[in-house]
């Protein structure tokens, strides 16, 4: 059976990823899309009706499968809360777009809709780490409840429409082509200071546990975990399913800086500091997942060959002038 996928945010850092992995899936075709005007939202509710449209009406005609993949969005926890408002709308008017096109053409049982959430958003504060899909959520930064309040528009989503979801709970993303200029990834910040005067800023205890997981890596888990979604949906019918996406090795910042001082052989160049922001952000995040986990016994890229691979980007993004 063949599946159709719209990749939103297919220039981003995971959704060009899992636009490269979907093109490499037998059985997947990746449906050629524009990117969504972001900056205008009656421009983009139109665009989104659209290739929604043509999503649905190309599954309908040839009785193909359909996926829409949520990989986009600039929120950070230190995003303003209008910002964050901003997002979230923008979420459900895609929502809205996709629900429409899979009523008109009946196809609302053969679709998927992946919504990628933050691990480290929803369970800052939560207590008892390693944190799985039963721990309790607690956001302690509006990015946190952000993250939750566009899960449970996913869900509210599925159950008007028909149609089946799943809000990947993704761990810290790293790999090459991180946005340096957001504020978000600290193994691509580490790895630009080694090659900058600038020193890389540390407004975290040295001991905050984090889990890493290699771009690459995570585009290829979610792929697998939307054809698990599909298959529970053919056996079961509508699913609502939340999963973490994570290595299931967490590591310290020290631990980092160990990784950096033997890549670069050099001293890692960063500044230790204070920030209010610091206090939103947990100490031990810890992730492991106890849905499907089948889906995550795989080769995974070590941390170290995962820290190479950023740095070489860095170094030549720097190099050509980016």
């Amino acid at each position: 059976m063949t599946t159709y996928a719209w990749v939103i945010g297919a220039r981003g850092l995971l959704g060009s990823a899992t636009a490269a992995a979907i093109e490499r899936r037998n059985g997947w075709v990746l449906l050629p899309a524009d990117p969504l005007p972001w900056a205008d939202d009656a421009a983009m509710a139109d665009a989104a009706a659209a290739t929604a449209e043509r999503l649905l009406r190309t599954a309908a005609t040839e009785s193909a499968d359909w996926a829409v993949l949520w990989l986009a969005g600039n929120a950070v926890t230190s995003t303003p809360p209008a910002a964050i408002a901003a997002e979230l709308a923008q979420l459900r008017l895609v929502l809205d777009a996709v629900a429409l096109a899979a009523g008109a053409h009946g196809t609302a049982a053969r679709g998927a809709l992946f919504y990628a959430s933050s691990a480290g958003g929803v369970y800052g504060g939560s207590a008892h780490p390693p944190f799985d899909e039963t721990s309790l959520p607690v956001p302690i930064s509006g990015y946190g409840r952000f993250k939750l309040d566009a899960e449970a528009s996913l869900f509210a989503f599925s159950r008007a429409s028909g149609v089946s979801v799943l809000a990947g709970r993704i761990a810290n993303l790293y790999g090459p082509g991180q946005k340096l200029g957001k504020m978000q990834g600290l193994i691509s910040h580490l790895a630009k200071a080694q090659f900058s005067p600038k020193p890389a800023s540390i407004f975290v205890p040295l001991e905050t546990m984090r889990d890493y997981i290699y771009v690459r890596d995570c585009a290829e888990l979610v792929v697998d975990c939307v054809t698990r979604l599909q298959s529970v949906t053919a056996s079961g019918g509508r699913t609502e399913a939340i999963k973490n996406l994570a290595s299931g090795q967490a590591v310290t910042i020290s631990n980092l800086l160990g990784h950096i001082r033997t890549l670069a052989k050099s001293k890692p160049n960063v500044m230790l500091g204070y920030s209010a922001e610091a206090s939103m952000q947990g100490l031990d995040l810890r992730i492991t997942s106890t849905v499907w986990p089948d889906l995550d016994k795989r080769q995974l890229t070590s941390l170290p060959a995962g820290i190479k691979a950023t740095m070489d980007d860095v170094l030549a993004h720097i190099q050509s002038g980016g």
